[in-house]
C-alpha cells in the first residue's frame, strides 16, 4: 500500500550498530572501509566525509570554498539557507539564485559568469520541482553541490542527504565527492553511525511512480474547484504532489491525518515544530497567509 509523505516523516526504526563501526586510528576498521566502498559503487563517487546538517555545519563547509565564487539556490534546504546567511555575515558573498511564479529556479544571474561552486539539487525542496541539472551543465563550468535525500542526479559534482528525512534521527550528514573540493576528516571524525544509517534508509528507499496520476484525478474529481496547484504537478518529481486547497490551513489537515499516521507537510523537516509556513512557497512571491495552504506529500511503496 502507497504511503503519503516519506520524504519528509521517515518512521524511525529500532536502532542495532555492531561494535565493529567503532572507529581507531590504531586498528582495521574493515567494517566502516567495507562501507565506503559500499557508497562508492552506489554513487560512483570516491571521497566521503560527514558534516553537521545544521547552519553552523553548512557554514563550515563554505568556509572551506572561501575565495570561491558560490552561488545558491533560495530553494534548498533551510539549514544550508541559514548557513550562507552566517556567511555573509563574514563578509563573504554569495549570489542568490531565486525562484519564479511557477517554481522554478530562476538561473538568470548565472548565465555568462565564472562561478566556481553551485548549491542546486534535482528538485527544489517543499514543492519537488524538477531541476535538469544536465542541462544546467551546458549553461556553467560550475561544480554543482546537490542535495540528493530525494532524488539523485549523476550529474551532481558532489552530493549529502538530510539525515533527518532519511532516518528520522538527528545524526550527522553523508557528503559524497571525488576531488580536492573538500578536506577529508581523520576516520576517528568520522560519524560512522551517520553513515550507517544512512546507507540503510537509502537502500530501503522506494518510491511509487504510478500512483501519482491515480491520486491527482481523484483530487480534482472530488474538491473540483477548490483544488489548486502552486506548481504544475508534471513539474515535480514522479512521485511527489504539490497542491493547495482554497481555505483550508495545511495544519489543519496534518493534525487530523496524524492520527491515523498519515503524514503531509506544509513545509521542510527543518522547520517542523515552528509553525512557519514554506519558505519556498513565499519565496515564489506567495504571501505568508497563501503559503499556509500548501500541502506536499510524497509516494512510496
Amino acid at each position: 500500500m502507497p504511503k503519503l509523505n516519506h520524504i519528509q516523516y521517515a518512521k524511525a526504526k529500532t536502532v542495532l550498530i555492531e561494535d565493529s563501526y567503532s572507529l581507531s586510528a590504531l586498528e582495521e576498521n574493515s567494517s566502516f572501509e567495507n562501507l565506503l566502498q559500499e557508497y562508492k559503487n552506489q554513487f560512483a563517487y570516491t571521497k566521503l566525509k560527514t558534516f553537521s546538517f545544521t547552519k553552523e555545519g553548512f557554514l563550515g563547509l563554505l568556509l572551506e570554498l572561501r575565495g570561491s565564487s558560490i552561488a545558491i539556490s533560495v530553494g534548498e534546504s533551510q539549514a544550508l539557507i541559514d548557513g550562507a546567511f552566517l556567511y555573509e555575515s563574514l563578509g563573504f558573498e554569495i549570489i542568490w539564485l531565486d525562484l519564479k511564479k511557477d517554481g522554478k529556479v530562476n538561473l538568470s544571474k548565472i548565465k555568462d559568469k565564472e562561478i566556481d561552486f553551485l548549491f542546486l539539487s534535482s528538485y527544489v525542496m517543499d514543492t519537488f520541482v524538477s531541476i535538469d541539472l544536465k542541462e544546467i551543465k551546458k549553461q556553467t563550468n560550475a561544480k554543482i553541490i546537490s542535495n540528493s535525500t530525494a532524488h539523485h542526479n549523476s550529474c551532481s559534482d558532489v552530493i549529502y542527504f538530510d539525515p533527518y528525512k532519511l532516518t528520522g534521527f538527528n545524526t550527522n550528514s553523508v557528503i559524497l565527492f571525488s576531488d580536492e573540493t573538500f578536506e577529508l576528516l581523520p576516520i576517528g571524525q568520522i560519524d560512522s553511525i551517520a553513515c550507517k544509517l544512512c546507507f540503510e534508509s537509502l537502500l530501503k528507499k522506494s518510491f511509487n511512480k504510478e500512483v501519482k496520476r491515480l491520486f491527482l484525478d481523484k483530487l480534482i474529481t472530488t474538491f473540483k474547484d477548490d483544488i489548486y496547484f502552486f506548481v504544475e504537478p508534471k513539474d515535480t518529481l514522479e512521485y511527489t504532489l504539490h497542491f493547495g486547497l482554497k481555505g483550508i490551513k495545511a495544519r489543519e489537515l496534518i493534525r487530523t491525518l496524524a492520527l491515523s499516521e498519515i503524514y503531509i507537510t506544509n513545509g521542510e523537516g527543518c522547520s517542523l515544530g515552528l509553525s512557519k509556513p514554506s519558505r519556498i512557497i513565499q519565496a515564489m512571491g506567495y504571501d505568508e497567509m497563501t503559503s499556509r495552504n500548501s500541502i506536499s506529500l510524497s509516494f512510496v511503496d
